[in-house]
């Protein structure tokens, strides 16, 4: 194995725009949840005249639908990921809008029959169900409670508040009250396994809201301690905890 230096300089130098993960072959595995959004997703798209994907990254996921709707829009927030959706997806049609963490969608009123996110960052909610038309639907797999938990919490200590967030009853709850009727929530638990040090420092590099304070210099010690775990044969093990919810304007 090249030495720690020179694998945490090539994962400091690799790219983390978009929401692809082919650096990690061979280095980190994720097991995939049961339901298939990709699948899902396709088919969805394939049977409405408009759709909205929100906080698309570089458009990766939504490009891989075969059939888009007449009209599909996406909005990304990172600007290097906006840039790279419209260089994939302007050709089939789609509008990407960059929009600003935290802003109102910038669309009127009852727009969209579908609204669909992978990932989101915060799902707006009273926004989903403004843009949406009534009876339309909103389709998205979201990251779970604790996701990634034990990787995060190896660099900064136990975090038992935080650990609470993004639960996916108070998600269904928040939707309800935005005026979503929620029908249809499935929760995973899925493993994950880092087996050398640049593939750690690329996914925290990837999610910089996992360590917001990242730095090489100031965790040094604990990336030595790790990357010398993962040289003597112990793969580091994490879980993430999607879940696929899906819900209908009233």
């Amino acid at each position: 194995m090249r030495s720690f230096d020179e694998l945490v300089g090539e994962a400091l130098a690799a790219d983390v725009t978009g929401w692809g993960f082919s650096f990690l072959d061979g280095r980190a595995t994720e097991e995939r949840p049961p339901w298939g959004y990709h699948r899902i997703l396709a088919d969805r798209l394939a049977r409405v005249p408009s759709a909205l994907d929100i906080d698309t990254g570089g458009g990766e996921v939504l490009g891989e639908a075969p059939t888009l709707p007449p009209r599909m829009a996406a909005t990304e927030s990172w600007a290097p990921n906006a840039e790279r959706g419209r260089a994939l997806l302007g050709p089939r049609g789609v509008e990407i809008v960059e929009t600003e963490p935290g802003a109102l969608l910038p669309f009127p009123d009852a727009s969209f029959d579908l609204v669909t996110a992978r990932h989101p960052v915060v799902p707006p909610w009273g926004e989903i169900a403004r843009v949406l038309r009534p009876g339309g639907r909103y389709v998205a797999q979201h990251v779970g409670p604790a996701s990634a938990f034990e990787l995060i919490e190896f660099f900064l200590g136990p975090l038992p508040a935080e650990r609470k967030g993004r639960h996916h009853d108070a998600e269904a709850a928040e939707a309800e009250r935005a005026g979503l009727a929620v029908e249809s929530l499935r929760t995973a638990r899925c493993r994950m396994e880092f087996s050398d040090i640049g593939a750690v420092v690329w996914i925290l590099r990837k999610c910089p809201w996992w360590i917001p304070d990242l730095s090489v210099d100031r965790y040094r010690a604990d990336l030595e301690r790790l990357d010398a775990r993962l040289r003597a044969g112990d793969p580091f093990t994490a879980f993430s905890s999607p879940h696929l919810i899906e819900a209908r304007r009233r």
